[in-house]
């Protein structure tokens, strides 16, 4: 089995990454969705409540309704997670330009709540420091 998989368990503590995140949470106040997250082969339906991650279900499921899709290649997503990713596997939106990830659906939730679902992706990176935190949501480090 490879390497590149991506478990429940890793998708749960992304889970406790954002519920535990109060800034987050408010952020996502009023998202109320299931979207459909799949990462190589492996597809995990998340269910997303007042800004909460409520529920994790692997997948895929025959006839399960989801309001979009995120669509990664596992590479991608690995190199997605690295702490500090290279130009390109930065974002959702620079790995589709790659022709890595895609997105279907729905995607009017997603654009409206753009700044929620990519720090929500975001924090399935390695935490290693607050300044690094500050600065991959864009916040300045002032020292």
């Amino acid at each position: 089995m490879s390497k590149i998989t991506t478990t429940l368990a890793e998708l749960s503590e992304l889970a406790d990454r954002v519920n535990g995140n109060a800034g987050q949470v408010r952020r996502g106040r009023f998202v109320e969705l299931e979207f459909l997250l799949q990462i190589g082969d492996e597809a995990h339906y998340l269910c997303i409540s007042h800004g909460q991650l409520t529920a994790i279900t692997p997948g895929p499921l025959l006839m399960r309704p989801w309001r979009f899709a995120i669509r990664i290649q596992a590479d991608a997503w690995q190199r997605f997670c690295q702490p500090m990713p290279r130009p390109g596997y930065h974002d959702l939106f620079a790995m589709c330009k790659l022709g890595v990830a895609g997105i279907e659906g729905d995607i009017q939730p997603l654009i409206a709540n753009l700044r929620y679902f990519q720090e929500m992706l975001a924090m399935a990176r390695p935490e290693s420091s607050p300044e690094s935190q500050h600065a991959s949501h864009g916040a300045a480090h002032v020292g």
